[in-house]
């Protein structure tokens, strides 16, 4: 079974948790295609990184126009990353051997969430944020950031 990173539930609005995330390491990619991000992202985690070390799949696999990290690899691109497993830090993490694949760090950080499956378009995902945001604002909830 895939590991997840783990968060603590604020609270529950409809749908939507208000979840806080510890700070995580990520493996992340500029993803043009999906097919080739992900296939670096799991050539990495199968044993292409300096100690050959095969990493566990962790929960969430993440796809976006733009990652918030504290240091963002490249802005304006596209990009996918794995979270890795929450036994890793700075130090342990396997270096890639891959120079387009880099590891990041998210901050702990407190998010809305609201799951769905299935495979994504631009019209679904946007009619997701819609929804996050309605259902937010008329709890009157406060936003920071962007979805």
């Amino acid at each position: 079974m895939t590991q997840q990173i783990p968060y603590e539930i604020l609270k529950k609005i409809e749908e939507i948790e208000i979840r806080r995330y510890p700070k995580v390491l990520f493996a992340v990619v500029q993803n043009d295609n999906n097919d080739s991000g992900f296939s670096l992202l799991f050539r990495y985690i199968s044993g292409e990184n300096k100690t050959r070390k095969k990493i566990p799949m962790t929960a969430p696999v993440i796809t976006s126009e733009k990652i918030t990290m504290t240091a963002p690899v490249i802005t304006g691109k596209n990009y996918m990353a794995f979270a890795l497993p929450p036994s890793y830090n700075n130090e342990t993490v396997p270096i890639p051997t891959n120079p387009a694949v880099k590891i990041e760090i998210q901050k702990e950080k407190t998010m809305a969430v609201l799951q769905f499956s299935g495979r994504t378009n631009e019209t679904k995902v946007q009619n997701k944020i819609q929804k996050l945001i309605t259902t937010l604002k008329t709890h009157e909830t406060q936003i920071k950031g962007e979805p």
